[in-house]
């Protein structure tokens, strides 16, 4: 049976290559009705039109609320990153825009939830970046979409921490607590879901996927810093040496080591 939504994806495939936009991996573009639903086919049509897209490509991951594909504009690498509208946890959500001051009064529907938490990812990845912390470069921001810089090689992402292979463990584990302190006290944020699957690894260390970032006066930002901190040294206790927590959250924060969270 031909859906509307069928008819959309036809029509958006037919005026995009009128446009000259080139799609790679096409089937599997097409595949995934939770992803392209009407909503991110119209944003998509937008940013083609606007010509922020030359080429559409693959897939590069596929996380708990948001795709990723490898495209292209003019030549230069770019990562497209969706938010599904259908099928995110629009309850895990919740917990991290709740007293998030800058996106109070956005309603309750799982759409405005969803365009919110892309424009808070958008703003939390320029909030890091101008604070000088290594993310995917903040290009364009359109409802559930962002188009980000691409953080990989020919094509092929760099990968997570988790299956990364160190050359120096130690000054790794260095660098991300720097990272954590610089995050803090620069960019007046916790990364709030900070651990091996949300680093990658490449010519540097990278942080990723920040939608769920939250700024210094959110009512569980010390919490949050509190289980990066032990996520981070979790993975690395069996690789080098590390800080006791409590050292480390009060370098980062200032506050006294007999902190409760």
């Amino acid at each position: 049976m031909i859906t509307h939504r069928d008819d959309l994806q036809d029509r958006f495939d037919d005026e995009i290559a009128a446009m000259g936009v080139r799609v790679k991996d096409a089937n599997q573009f097409k595949v995934r009705d939770d992803v392209f639903d009407e909503v991110t086919l119209l944003a998509l049509y937008k940013l083609v039109h606007k010509k922020h897209l030359s080429v559409i490509g693959g897939a590069i991951s596929t996380g708990k609320e948001a795709n990723v594909f490898y495209a292209e504009h003019d030549g230069e690498p770019i990562a497209l990153k969706i938010y599904r509208v259908r099928s995110a946890n629009f309850t895990t959500m919740g917990v991290y825009m709740t007293g998030d001051r800058r996106f109070s009064g956005i309603g309750s529907s799982r759409k405005a939830l969803i365009f919110a938490w892309a424009k808070k990812e958008f703003s939390n990845l320029k909030r890091a970046a101008e604070a000088g912390i290594p993310v995917p470069k903040p290009l364009i921001w359109d409802r559930n979409i962002l188009l980000i810089g691409f953080l990989g090689k020919d094509e092929q992402p760099y990968p997570q921490l988790r299956n990364a292979t160190m050359e120096d463990p130690a000054a790794t584990y260095e660098t991300i607590i720097g990272y954590i302190k610089t995050l803090y006290t620069s960019a007046k944020l916790v990364h709030a879901d900070l651990s091996e699957y949300n680093i990658l690894y490449g010519d540097q260390v990278y942080m990723i996927d920040m939608g769920q970032s939250v700024t210094l006066d959110h009512p569980q930002a010390l919490r949050f810093l509190v289980r990066d901190i032990q996520n981070i040294n979790r993975f690395f206790r069996t690789k080098t040496e590390v800080m006791e927590e409590r050292e480390i959250f009060t370098a980062v924060t200032g506050i006294s080591s007999d902190y409760e969270p």
